[in-house]
């Protein structure tokens, strides 16, 4: 119950304040006291990790490569009208079976004061899948513009390393007003605005049926995101995160986080792309010596990749942990 507690708190933009030791196990304080004796700076130093690179990682290249893969099954089945997989990521059919991206179904809902029963099956066949992938698991796993937000990512901290521009933060809570803006406005206007504007319909559709006139948005985002604030639409803005985020909750996968192994160097955080779901892999932050990290999480695997002592790693509920 506390990890939901905590997990839908960090969704919502809340930070995660570190625990009292009232709320730490005995076993988690111990390892914190016996750190304060016998990890020196040198020990730090020791494993921290360069950065693994453009292409590094090996949850990283099979992210890749599923997320391409994904996108590209959209294009080839309608090129070849294979009838596969068709439609777009906001609402599909596979071989036949309805699917419907839960945020664009909501927004459906709200602007057209109804449910059809297609859209209903939809939804209900993505709601078991991702509840079963867990957290974000969308949004770096299917999501076109994360593909290309990562790479912007890229870029923007290259220009601040350079001292070229400077990344620009916002709070965390935006993400839940934009969200309540976006349902408002379905809902008062009786069109679905977010979808109108959302880059991950825009690419998916642009990928399938050709480009519009609307990748120019796209483009101004990503530029936004190259010379002013790292990653801005995914992190302050996008409700689909938020959506599946708050599913994920109950998810059996989960990256799990183990504070005897870890030497809190802080490779993890800085690589991660939702960096506030690592808050307690710093020194004191845990609750106990396993602990999940929340659903806010997009299950990259890149802090799985970089951890240099494997104190992290994907586990499912039931079954052995793997990396």
């Amino acid at each position: 119950m506390n990890y939901i507690k905590e997990s839908l708190s960090q969704v919502f933009g809340n930070k995660a304040g570190r625990p009292a030791k009232t709320e730490q196990s005995e076993a988690v304080i111990k390892i914190y006291q016996d750190k304060k004796n016998t990890l020196t700076k040198a020990d730090l130093e020791a494993v921290q990790h360069h950065h693994p690179g453009f292409f590094g990682g090996k949850w990283k290249k099979r992210r890749w490569i599923t997320l391409v893969l994904v996108n590209l099954l959209f294009v080839v089945s309608y090129v070849f009208d294979v009838q596969l997989l068709e439609g777009a990521l906001t609402a599909s059919r596979f071989v036949g079976f309805h699917m419907a991206d839960l945020n664009s179904a909501l927004q459906v809902i709200l602007a057209y004061k109804h449910i059809v029963l297609n859209l209903a099956i939809g939804m209900v066949t993505v709601f078991i899948m991702w509840l079963l992938l867990g957290g974000r698991t969308f949004c770096s796993w299917a999501c076109p513009y994360h593909l290309l937000s990562e790479w912007a990512e890229y870029l923007h901290l290259w220009l601040v390393k350079k001292k070229l521009v400077k990344n620009h933060t916002f709070h965390r809570k935006t993400r839940s007003v934009f969200y309540v803006i976006f349902a408002l406005l379905a809902l008062l206007s009786g069109y679905t605005i977010f979808e109108t504007i959302s880059p991950t319909g825009i690419l998916s559709r642009a990928l399938i049926y050709g480009p519009g006139i609307a990748l120019v948005w796209v483009g101004v985002l990503l530029l936004f995101e190259v010379f002013y604030s790292r990653r801005a639409w995914c992190r302050y803005v996008c409700p689909i995160g938020v959506t599946y985020a708050v599913v994920g909750v109950a998810s059996p996968l989960r990256v799990t986080y183990n504070a005897e192994a870890c030497h809190h160097e802080g490779d993890c955080r800085k690589i991660c792309l939702v960096p506030h779901v690592l808050d307690l892999t710093i020194r004191g932050a845990a609750h106990d010596v396993n602990q999940d990290v929340g659903a806010d999480c997009t299950r990259c695997g890149m802090c799985v990749d970089i951890c240099p002592t494997d104190s992290l790693k994907f586990t499912m509920k039931g079954l052995d942990r793997f990396h």
